[in-house]
């Protein structure tokens, strides 16, 4: 393992991870940490190259990311938890679930998608776009690698068929914001598609995790414990 992961524990009982999205970290989460940290005991680390946490050198890729968070439960001799990912974050956890099935409880997936086509044109075209002027720039300036890298992760990743879904055995709540970024059929596919699922669609945009909390919360910890 070439990276040590930042991240924030707090809470006692059973174990919840809070994975967040692309070009954020832990701090995402901050309407939750205190909430769900009353409940359980909540990890919300820094994925590699986001927040504290170092870039290293292994691939900048969700699959990798899913292998870090492996890692990261069995340093800590975790050996079974719920995770609760955000955009990127619910991507990571779809990969993990599907890899590492025996390290999962229960699974939320906030504006996760299966791949590129699952975001709305008006959101994925300048991601697209700038993907593309970064990656010219790459080789001659650290700066515009590292945006490559990031902007990568939401055009070639990830890269999943909804079929591959019904491997997912968890109790899933799959939860999205009516305005979502995320193309609401897609979601919808989601949730059709994993074996377990509970489908909430609350008013909002992508990060409802943040601008509708109280209910996200409720939603969420409902679906937790019951």
């Amino acid at each position: 393992m070439d990276i040590k992961h930042y991240f924030v524990e707090q809470g006692q009982g059973e174990n919840l991870v809070l994975l967040h999205g692309n070009g954020e970290n832990g701090g995402y989460f901050h309407y939750q940490l205190e909430e769900y940290s009353k409940h359980y005991h909540v990890y919300a680390p820094d994925t590699r190259g986001h927040g504290k946490t170092p870039r290293g050198t292994a691939p900048f890729t969700i699959s990798q990311f899913a292998d870090d968070l492996k890692v990261f439960l069995d340093e800590r001799g975790i050996e079974k938890t719920h995770i609760l990912g955000f955009s990127d974050g619910a991507n990571i956890a779809m990969v993990f679930a599907l890899r590492y099935p025996q390290y999962v409880d229960k699974l939320i997936l906030n504006g996760g998608n299966l791949n590129g086509a699952g975001v709305k044109l008006s959101v994925q075209l300048p991601i697209i776009f700038g993907y593309h002027i970064a990656s010219m720039f790459a080789k001659k300036s650290e700066g515009a690698k590292a945006n490559a890298e990031m902007l990568g992760l939401m055009v070639n990743d990830p890269a999943l068929k909804a079929a591959q879904l019904a491997g997912i055995e968890a109790e899933t709540l799959v939860i999205a914001g009516t305005k979502d970024m995320i193309r609401d059929s897609h979601t919808r596919l989601i949730a059709r598609s994993l074996p377990h699922s509970r489908l909430e669609i609350i008013e909002g945009d992508h990060f409802i995790a943040a601008n509708r909390h109280e209910e996200f919360n409720r939603i969420v910890l409902d679906f937790l414990k019951n």
